[in-house]
């Protein structure tokens, strides 16, 4: 399991040598991120081990203080960090480690930062929880076929309606499209049910497949033997319209389409077409392209679609969950452990 322990003050404060100087450090981020991901108990924690004041530093205003980043070892970032190319990093001589508690920090590296080799550690995999328990209870509704029957029942419509049968969750199939930290995550939590796990995803081995207990399948096979398919492929330039109509329209009757990657995954005019020509499918869509979609979207019109707004990620307590890991990172650091999320700069270019 990645769920970690919520009560990280002592081991931060203990990895600390008596005596030993407190190593500078920041906070490099959103100042209302900071407050959201940082809860009081972990920035307590890190004041224990670290010289950190209450001052953050944003893209706007880090400039100004270049005094304190001169002197620091450590940043504590997340959502909307400084971009980290060589000016900042010509000014920080001192950094030695960078503790992300977000997911994705594509736009915040740079090349200037990859060659000054500086350790980086994310959230990602604290972020992939939240994800995989709404993906897994989506499922498990979907095939309870839960929105159609709800709009059935609100009508006094569907009750003891036997003619086209819920298709439920005993010996049904799931397929995952790619599988990165949260689709692992998905597969792992739906072990403690009775199905079939199906994986497309070009990186992974037969072996690995056999180890996790899943099947590895080519795509169409994904959308045509799945009763739910759920989308978790990066933003790549190959992967941008991966899934269009041809997919769509090869699934079983009665199967959902889930998407928490990005809208983009998606070729959405054909996945509108698709879903208008085929009424027995459902599609629930927590990202859409554009992001927001406007109030006249097309895919407000047909009943098969649901959307969210893109609230399978972390929010509320759950964003606490990232501030912990990177304290946690921190804690490991100061130990001397191999940092668990350290993310290479190959990684970096394959995240959401």
């Amino acid at each position: 399991m990645l769920t970690l322990s919520s009560t990280s003050a002592p081991s931060v404060a203990s990895s600390v040598h008596a005596g030993k100087p407190k190593p500078r450090a920041v906070f490099a981020l959103d100042p209302e991120a900071r407050d959201i991901v940082y809860s009081r108990e972990d920035r307590a924690a890190l004041a224990g081990s670290t010289q950190l004041g209450d001052l953050v530093l944003t893209p706007d205003n880090w400039r100004s203080h270049l005094d304190i980043l001169h002197e620091t070892e450590f940043i504590f970032s997340g959502w909307k960090s400084p971009v980290y190319n060589a000016e900042f990093l010509a000014a920080a001589p001192r950094l030695r480690a960078i503790f992300y508690a977000a997911g994705s920090l594509r736009y915040c590296t740079t090349e200037a930062f990859w060659a000054r080799n500086i350790p980086i550690t994310s959230a990602y995999a604290a972020n992939a929880v939240p994800v995989a328990e709404y993906t897994v209870a989506v499922a498990i509704l979907a095939l309870k076929q839960f929105w159609r029957r709800a709009d059935l029942a609100r009508r006094g419509e569907g009750w003891g309606d036997h003619t086209r049968p819920i298709p439920g969750a005993f010996r049904a199939t799931i397929g995952l499209v790619s599988y990165g930290m949260i689709a692992r995550r998905v597969a792992e939590m739906l072990a403690a049910y009775d199905v079939n796990v199906l994986v497309y995803c070009p990186f992974l081995s037969e072996a690995e497949a056999d180890g996790h207990g899943v099947e590895r399948v080519s795509l169409g096979q994904i959308f045509r033997d799945s009763d739910v398919v759920s989308v978790h492929t990066p933003v790549l330039p190959e992967t941008i319209g991966l899934v269009d109509g041809r997919l769509i329209r090869l699934m079983k009757a009665d199967a959902t389409l889930v998407n928490t990657s990005r809208g983009k995954i998606l070729h959405q005019p054909s996945l509108i077409d698709s879903l208008r020509a085929r009424p027995d499918l459902t599609a629930i869509l927590d990202v859409t392209d554009p992001e927001p979609p406007t109030a006249t979207d097309p895919l407000f019109t047909l009943p098969n679609i649901i959307v969210t707004p893109h609230i399978a990620g972390s929010h509320g307590r759950e964003c606490q969950r990232l501030g912990s890991y990177m304290v946690q990172e921190y804690t490991r650091f100061l130990a001397g452990e191999e940092l668990r999320w350290r993310i290479t700069r190959e990684m970096s270019l394959c995240m959401a």
